[in-house]
């Protein structure tokens, strides 16, 4: 008799189709619209030896600073206009909303450079959908990443005299370089722990259901981890960077912060495409092979229990340090079409 395998472990999804299943959570996943593909549209399918096409860093900044600094310069129109004081209440609600539309923009965009250029591993598997038995889990974790990371960033650092023009541009630049690679540094240890230390990996094994992810999965864990990826790891880095001496404020610190949920939710989407997470200091970490490209978390899922390699998220400064750097299969240099140049639409 086979093993008998817990529903709850199931990657089965099928809810899209049969709306027979739907209950709130359902409803309220439609009704947000951060689905990784249509189900009425076509994924190209590629072999592994096709060329990739190469997504500029360029282009992801631009991104990011946009959907960054847009919700600032409202801010600041409104402190300059009205001479009125955000209080921190109101601070969060705000902040609170341009981090779900930073969010829902990027997996918006995403969605079309899939259907555009195809998923990694696409020629042996889909990507992975919510699944049935976690509808209701997936929103959860989306809701509670959306809301504790304003608020803890509102609560420690939010000063309501202290308007968006007070940014500290040189120091913005320094803090956006450095808080990605100490964000990965905290998330290495602890992700390579769950993996390689018995009794803590049944903490990640749900977060691994999934062989072949999609923004909607970036948190998708046990609570434990969820705890950890949403508070645990950004306080610690918060505290590592004022402890270096870096001053950290809100407006700062709220794009940096940006910065790591865009490279969280690039490097789950699985995009055949050839993009690294983006930082001032990407042509650095080339030059000693230390930049994170989507394939290599994307192979990090497909790794369980004492398996895999490419702990990092943001970085793969950790994993070259410390030897767990994994070989790419698409992403291989000489497989990289740089004349071929993807667009991140920003609308």
């Amino acid at each position: 008799m086979g093993a008998i395998i817990n529903p709850r472990d199931s990657m089965k999804s099928t809810w899209r189709q049969d709306k027979s299943q739907w209950s709130f959570p359902h409803k309220l996943l439609e009704r947000v619209n951060l689905y990784h593909v249509d189900l009425d549209r076509e994924v190209p399918v590629h072999a592994k030896t096709d060329k990739l096409p190469h997504l500029p860093d360029w282009q992801m900044h631009r991104w990011i600073l946009y959907y960054a600094c847009l919700p600032l310069m409202v801010h600041q129109l409104f402190v300059s206009l009205t001479g009125c004081q955000v209080h921190p209440v109101a601070a969060f609600i705000y902040y609170y909303q341009a981090t779900r539309l930073f969010t829902w923009s990027e997996v918006r965009s995403i969605r079309e450079l899939g259907h555009k250029h195809g998923f990694l591993d696409g020629d042996k598997h889909e990507r992975d959908g919510v699944p049935d038995a976690g509808v209701g889990k997936a929103l959860l974790s989306v809701v509670l990443g959306g809301l504790l990371r304003p608020f803890f960033s509102v609560y420690l650092t939010y000063n309501k005299t202290q308007a968006p023009i007070s940014l500290n541009w040189t120091w913005l630049l320094i803090e956006v370089s450095l808080y990605s690679v100490v964000v990965d540094f905290w998330f290495y240890w602890y992700h390579r722990l769950m993996h390689d230390v018995d009794g803590l990996w049944k903490y990640h094994r749900t977060h691994h259901l999934s062989k072949h992810p999609n923004p909607l999965l970036t948190i998708y864990a046990d609570s434990v981890q969820e705890f950890f990826d949403i508070v645990g790891i950004p306080l610690m880095a918060f505290y590592t960077m004022k402890l270096i001496g870096l001053p950290m404020g809100f407006y700062e610190w709220h794009i940096s912060q940006l910065y790591v949920l865009f490279a969280e939710i690039a490097g789950h989407s699985g995009l055949r495409l050839h993009a690294c997470a983006p930082n001032p200091m990407s042509w650095l970490m080339r030059t000693f092979e230390m930049e994170l490209v989507i394939e290599d978390h994307d192979l990090h899922h497909r790794k369980g229990w004492r398996k895999s390699h490419n702990y990092g998220k943001q970085t793969r400064v950790w994993d070259r340090i410390f030897g767990t750097c994994g070989d790419r299969i698409e992403s291989v240099d000489a497989n990289v079409d740089y004349e071929n140049r993807a667009v991140m639409p920003i609308f």
